[in-house]
């Protein structure tokens, strides 16, 4: 019975996170959504970052574009950095905190979108990745958890931080995932309405 507690405590935590998110960062998120959508507009596309299991999340998301959310409509620009080949042989050649800026120099342009995606902000090679956008006038758009770390610090006034207000892992998982669906969601209704 002690089990059936704690998964009881799990789905009133990630309810109460949900919650708060609804009430404090609806707008953001709706904001980075047509930013998102006016990036594709522009003839423009979204790149893709994480580690781990925001690697996971970016790779979910570019998915969402690239095929479907909920419904039917034409592919959507997106790049997922998180692939295994490139990213393996940049970090192999000269070092892990390059494999995402490396890629965002070569197939980045101004215009384009950079999500990343991190648990707590801290990650060095999204730093990387965001200074390099930010050298080719890239909107940044951050997921993050906690205090939203050293991201939150380089986020300029053009950027997007979607920090979710929580120290618990699981709990900033799940919500960056319902935030990426949000995401996809203002985006077909932008670009394909209802």
């Amino acid at each position: 019975m002690a089990f059936a507690e704690r998964i009881k405590n799990h789905f009133s935590e990630n309810i109460q996170t949900n919650i708060l998110i609804a009430d404090s960062m609806s707008e953001d998120i709706a904001s980075a959504g047509e930013k998102l959508a006016n990036v594709i507009l522009r003839g423009n596309r979204i790149l893709l970052c994480g580690n781990g299991r925001c690697a996971a999340q970016a790779n979910h998301f570019t998915s969402q574009l690239l095929h479907r959310f909920e419904m039917e409509r034409p592919a959507l620009p997106a790049i997922d950095l998180t692939s295994m080949a490139p990213t393996s042989a940049i970090a192999n050649d000269i070092g892990f905190q390059y494999i995402f800026s490396k890629q965002v120099m070569a197939l980045g342009s101004e215009g384009d979108a950079l999500i990343c995606i991190s648990k707590g902000g801290n990650d060095e090679n999204l730093i990387e990745a965001i200074e390099a956008a930010h050298e080719k006038n890239i909107e940044i758009i951050s997921l993050t958890g906690k205090d939203g770390g050293k991201i939150r610090e380089l986020c300029g006034a053009k950027d997007t931080e979607l920090c979710v207000p929580s120290e618990n892992t699981a709990r900033i998982y799940e919500s960056h995932s319902l935030i990426l669906h949000c995401l996809s969601d203002v985006i077909d209704k932008c670009l394909f309405g209802v």
